[in-house]
């Protein structure tokens, strides 16, 4: 690593010529593959954009100016750059650094983000605030061609272009869906508007054509003729309109022609749009062949970029959910599909393929999509809305006025639900129960295991609905082997799993397998966990709680979730209420963002391994109550009383 070995700031990359930085952009493309072959992570994106982030920082100076990454997935060139070389092995690890940018990590990380669509509008923040105090730093956003699908982004741009404040917007357009002329001609005007002779010349006529009385009516008449000129030959008048001026598009990986592009776009005053065109997968053949496969990856060969990730031998929940809206499909020709620019994401490849008139991508841009599925519901079609969970919050609005408050039978699926992983607090999907539980006549339903989800999913198809159900399922493999048979559940209704005892346990989805693991854990110690597959958060199975509540002297809760809001609060406060005597605790994830990392590791860092809740578990029943007496004579070399003896103990205490 000849020229990497001496970048240790940006400042150390100013001293380089444009051949030295065109070696060093190599390099930084074989660091890339190298850790994120080990890691995981985003790759195809951050080779798109080594050149374009070269640039910036080759240009601008971010201990000052203000740069704002949109998703921010694809700044591991800057990463390396600004000091975090040698930590970049631990990205989107336990303790280690994140896979986006993040305020916490770095003075040059000035805006974090994980969802799309956000740079323009933070950026015209730092513009405002920049100007709020008299200085004159250079503030820029860099967004995908992906990202501006998003409605947010629009609506920044708007705000933005009418604002005339000094912000610089680069569109990075790695699938040149927006440009369709990037001939000579869009080249030379580029180079014409960037000039600083033609912006003096075009400032000046500006200035003496309001020397005239009818100024306005020649001013109108110029634009109006620069408008036509540019409409024909320059793919950017949307811009334009919206009050930008639009430069591009422009080749994102002859390094030369960025540096040089930006150093003149960057003295301009106004809002600004760099139209820049770049490669996913740049530089490395398997992702150049298959950006969408090497958007995410995990670890993988990095000569083959075949992967290494082992296998369960289950299917993961979202191929369970992609064979089952096929299965639907199949039988049912009001069914439809529609995601959020996730098609891969959520297990929809096979059904857009099969059914193509009956799948709809609507980009970035969840909210439209939410209201999109309400439109089609409202004409009899049955929509199956599926979206991150943690990108449904961004449609929650649409969720209570567009479908619940009509009672559509609208059926979102939500996937990633609970704990991701190494992509950390930004798609951690630990909200939904609490914000789903909050709405009217909206159906919340948690499968705890492959055939659940299939059988709920084949119960929204099969009967007519009279309003929205949703269906939250994890990331990761599911827990058991899959039936032919299709299971017949009881809607509405929860589930024993075990026999009825003192301490019962109210499961939700994921937590259903840890609890019997619990369970198994304690039967060792004396103590016999009920275990209930509580499948229905909302609403809640009032015939069984009441009985348990009549028959129980400890009742739990565990969820993948926010306590707060979430499934144990609700039943809390329904304990509390209705006179409840016995004790009760509600196991789920504390009131604070949860870091990145292996999502057992975070289980245990926030007290929800197996063993941590078994712990709280003896620790809460033995408390004044006479539990553990095995447990305690053993400590005090006694020996062990036999099995039914201490559950004669629990049971009469």
């Amino acid at each position: 690593m000849k020229q990497l070995d001496n970048i240790n700031s940006p400042d150390d990359l100013k001293k380089l010529s444009i051949t030295e930085m065109t070696e060093l952009a190599a390099e930084i493309r074989q660091e890339i593959v190298s850790f994120v072959s080990h890691t995981g992570g985003h790759l195809a994106t951050n080779l798109g954009s080594v050149e374009l982030t070269l640039a910036i920082h080759y240009v601008l100076n971010l201990k000052n100016d203000r740069v704002v990454w949109d998703v921010s997935n694809q700044i591991y060139t800057h990463k390396i750059l600004t000091g975090r070389r040698h930590q970049m092995m631990t990205i989107r690890q336990h303790n280690g650094l994140s896979g986006f940018a993040k305020r916490s990590e770095s003075e040059y990380d000035h805006f974090g983000a994980g969802h799309a669509s956000t740079s323009i509008s933070a950026a015209l923040g730092f513009a405002a605030a920049r100007d709020n105090a008299g200085k004159d730093h250079k503030v820029v956003a860099i967004i995908g061609d992906g990202a501006l699908t998003g409605g947010l982004a629009y609506e920044g741009l708007n705000n933005a272009g009418t604002s005339k404040k000094d912000l610089l917007v680069i569109l990075n357009d790695n699938t040149w869906a927006i440009s369709k002329n990037v001939g000579g001609m869009s080249h030379y005007l580029t180079h014409i508007m960037t000039d600083e002779k033609f912006n003096k010349l075009r400032n000046e006529v500006w200035e003496l054509t309001g020397r005239f009385k009818r100024r306005d009516k020649i001013r109108k008449a110029i634009s109006n003729i620069e408008d036509s000129v540019m409409a024909l030959l320059v793919p950017g008048m949307l811009f334009e309109k919206l009050g930008f001026r639009y430069f591009g598009p422009i080749d994102g990986h002859n390094l030369e022609l960025v540096i040089k592009t930006l150093k003149k776009v960057t003295s301009l005053k106004g809002p600004i749009l760099l139209h820049v065109g770049t490669v996913k997968g740049k530089g490395y053949e398997p992702a150049e062949a298959n950006p969408s496969k090497f958007h995410g990856v995990g670890k993988f060969d990095k000569i083959t970029g075949k992967a290494m990730t082992k296998s369960t031998g289950l299917p993961a929940y979202t191929q369970v959910f992609g064979d089952t809206i096929c299965e639907l499909a199949e039988k049912n020709e009001d069914v439809v599909a529609i995601t959020a620019a996730m098609t891969s994401g959520t297990g929809l490849t096979k059904f857009a393929d099969k059914f193509p008139d009956r799948f709809y991508d609507a980009g970035i841009a969840e909210g439209h999509a939410t209201t999109f599925a309400a439109g089609l519901a409202a004409e009899g079609i049955l929509p199956y809305l599926t979206i991150y969970s943690t990108f449904l919050q961004r449609s929650i609005d649409m969720v209570i006025h567009d479908i619940a408050l009509q009672k559509l039978p609208v059926v979102m699926c939500l996937d990633r639900a609970g704990l991701v992983g190494d992509d950390g607090p930004t798609h951690h999907g630990v909200f939904d129960l609490s914000y789903q539980s909050m709405v009217p006549d909206l159906i919340v339903a948690v499968p705890k295991d492959g055939n659940e989800l299939r059988a709920m999913m084949h119960y929204t198809c099969d009967n007519k609905l009279d309003g929205p159900v949703s269906i939250r399922y994890p990331r990761g493999s599911i827990p058991c082997e899959m039936y032919e048979k299709i299971d017949q559940i009881k809607w509405g209704e929860w589930e024993y799993l075990t026999p009825q005892r003192n301490i019962v346990v109210l499961a939700v989805g994921t937590m259903v397998d840890h609890m019997q693991k619990v369970a198994e854990k304690l039967k060792n110690e004396g103590i016999e966990l009920s275990i209930i597959n509580a499948r229905f958060v909302k609403p809640l199975d009032l015939t069984m709680l009441e009985n348990i509540i009549s028959s129980s002297k400890v009742i739990l809760t565990a969820e993948e979730n926010q306590l707060s809001g979430g499934f144990g609060g609700i039943i809390g406060s329904y304990l509390m209420t209705n006179g409840y005597h016995g004790k009760f605790k509600a196991f789920g994830l504390p009131d604070k963002f949860i870091t990145h990392g292996n999502r057992d590791l975070l289980l245990k860092d926030i007290g929800l391994d197996v063993d941590s809740i078994a712990n709280e578990i003896i620790n809460m029943t033995s408390q004044k109550n006479g539990f553990l007496q095995k447990l305690h004579l053993t400590r005090k070399g006694i020996g062990h009383k036999k099995a039914s003896e201490t559950k004669k103990v629990i049971g009469n205490k």
